[in-house]
């Protein structure tokens, strides 16, 4: 059995993973809960607005603060205020200070940014590119149990609640506590310069030029062909999450339902992600094929889903009575229920596949940080408009078909790109080692292209 390391890839990334299972995962758990588990859900609609148009600009920020601070400082810096975020909500049970929330809401954006920032440069740079989507599914696994986790807590403590009402000040106190776990596990991680594969290889670095030079490479990514591609899917990735957190469970079901739907969504997502993940390192075949696999698979998946989403949203409006359906109803409950575990597996699909085609673009840590706050700019522009949409009280069948036409329109830019999509990324040799392919003399760059 090989010895551990904690400065193997792996290493890092579940120890990111599990930074995530506390913070975000937690945070997940109480914002599908609709209203971040607010009876008033406009506090919880207005924070996620502010939250995600400060992601948006600190996304795209966030891979020069990251290139410069290196993991550790960025994540622990925005695992705190998930913990801030969680806090307001704590406050206000007791003093409807709404305001306090939506500031808190902006500052979680911030933090956002420069979490997932990381967390996508890590994910995408430490793995050899034989086992980039194995590492996107241990990531997501890990990640989503802990949204998993909080859905159980929150179950298991509103168990006897079937009248919609606010979640309470013990739940609320659980996910701080988590999320302050999770914020500490940060201190932990390793420098990147540190971090070799089990022969001894380091991971691929940049040396940060300026911060001039750092700006204008991320402002370089609006006229890079290979992001411009992306930016529909990109903007469509989380812009689904206001209407099956806030019209779906948060509207049409009991406060303890919500709780029990969000386990199972969340759950699907873990075995979602690794078996998909594992079709797009499916060995014996070119990456391009496999690209073309992954892209039918979504495609196929969420058309689907979301034409069933189509017939359940004829059941009900905005303009009706808040419906309170709780799981004791039975075989009324289970074609919603499975509608919804189809949602969470198209989910984690879709941002798999995104972080895949990512990954595939490049192994430089530096070069994916940027890829990644590029992606979580753009995700992060469309979910604060859906989320504004959706606290306008938009009817529920437009906020639904704008998904849906989102989600297609997305697919021509992939199949761009998928049908361009290289074996080998052209910043690494073909065995995966550190030498920079440019480095090489022009002979050898063309033996590893053949």
């Amino acid at each position: 059995m090989a010895r551990f390391r904690w400065t193997s890839p792996l290493a890092q990334v579940i120890a990111v993973g599990f930074i995530c299972f506390c913070c975000p995962g937690m945070f997940n758990a109480l914002n599908s809960l609709g209203g971040g588990g607010q009876l008033d859900s406009k506090v919880g609609q207005n924070a996620n607005v502010a939250l995600y148009t400060c992601f948006a600009i600190f996304g795209l920020l966030s891979g020069a603060i990251h290139n410069k601070l290196g993991p550790k400082w960025t994540i622990f810096i925005g695992c705190s205020t998930y913990v801030l975020y969680a806090g307001s909500l704590l406050c206000y049970n007791h003093t409807q200070a709404g305001a306090f929330t939506i500031v808190a809401g902006g500052l979680l954006g911030v933090g956002a940014g420069m979490l997932w920032t990381a967390q996508g440069a890590i994910m995408m740079a430490y793995p050899r590119e034989k086992d980039k989507g194995k590492y996107i599914g241990y990531f997501w696994a890990i990640f989503n149990a802990g949204a998993v986790l909080g859905s159980v807590i929150a179950f298991a403590i509103n168990f006897n609640v079937t009248e919609a009402q606010s979640l309470g000040d013990p739940t609320y106190i659980v996910f701080i506590v988590i999320m302050a776990i999770g914020t500490l596990i940060a201190l932990s991680l390793a420098p990147p310069s540190s971090v070799t594969h089990s022969n001894g290889d380091h991971i691929l670095i940049q040396k940060f030029p300026t911060w001039t030079g750092e700006i204008i490479a991320i402002f370089k990514l609006f006229l890079d062909w290979r992001m411009i591609v992306l930016i529909p899917m990109f903007l469509s990735s989380n812009w689904f999450y206001s209407y099956q957190f806030s019209t779906v469970n948060g509207f049409y079901f009991s406060i303890r339902t919500q709780s029990l739907n969000n386990i199972f969504y969340w759950f699907s997502q873990i075995g979602g992600s690794y078996a998909f993940a594992r079709v797009l390192d499916y060995p014996g075949v070119n990456r391009r094929t496999r690209a073309l696999w992954g892209l039918a698979i979504v495609t196929i998946a969420f058309i689907g889903t979301w034409i069933g989403g189509i017939f359940f949203q004829k059941t009900y409006t905005i303009n009706d009575p808040k419906p309170n359906h709780d799981f004791s109803e039975g075989a009324s409950y289970v074609g919603p229920l499975f509608l919804y575990i189809f949602y969470g597996l198209n989910d984690a699909a879709w941002q798999t596949f995104c972080y895949w085609l990512m990954g595939a673009l490049s192994n430089d840590v530096t070069v994916l940080s940027r890829y990644a706050g590029f992606y979580k700019c753009i995700q992060s522009c469309g979910a604060a408009i859906s989320w504004r949409i959706n606290a306008i009280g938009t009817p529920f069948m437009t906020e639904l078909i704008i998904c849906f036409a989102l989600l297609g329109a997305s697919i021509p830019g992939a199949l761009f790109l998928s049908l361009r999509i290289k074996d080998h990324s052209e910043d690494l040799s073909v065995d995966g080692d550190m030498q920079q392919a440019e480095a090489l003399p022009s002979d050898k760059k063309e033996a590893m292209e053949a």
